[in-house]
Order: structure tokens, then C-alpha cells, then sequence
């Protein structure tokens, strides 16, 4: 299903700039403000996940936590040993 919504641009040069894109590109203005949008929402999503993220990381390192480098040496050592 297809849904409209009007853009209004309140910046003239930006306007303009989307046409020359769109015609230079041979696509519509309408397809490159849907790619823009839908690249900003992914953004927005990336930034959510990066923050989530770092929320596990420092509930790791509170846990005591170590390096996977150091496990596996660890290992190493160990099977020496």
C-alpha cells in the first residue's frame, strides 16, 4: 500500500540541490528523500544499539569481565600445564 505525505522545503537551495541531484541522477526527488530518510532512521537505530551496547559492556566489566584475548591465553597456559 502506498502512502503520501508533502514535503515542504523551507530552504530554497536545498530544493534545488534535490532537483539538480534527482535529473543529474536521473531518479525522482521523491526516491532520494525516501533513501535519506530511510538512511537517517538506520542511523538512528545504529546510535540506539551502539548505546545498548556500551550499557552491556560496562555491566560486563562490573561482573568482572576479562578480555578474550586473555581467556584464551589463559587456556593456552592451562593446556600447557
Amino acid at each position: 500500500m502506498s502512502r503520501r505525505m508533502t514535503v515542504v522545503f523551507d530552504d530554497d537551495e536545498l530544493y534545488t540541490a534535490l532537483k539538480v541531484a534527482a535529473a543529474r541522477s536521473g531518479r525522482h526527488a521523491k526516491d532520494i528523500v525516501a533513501e535519506a530518510v530511510r538512511d537517517w532512521l538506520a542511523t538512528q537505530e545504529d546510535e540506539a544499539l551502539l548505546g545498548d551496547l556500551e550499557e552491556a559492556r560496562l555491566e560486563w566489566q562490573r561482573r568482572g569481565g576479562i578480555e578474550a584475548s586473555e581467556f584464551f591465553e589463559g587456556l593456552a597456559t592451562d593446556q600447557k600445564s
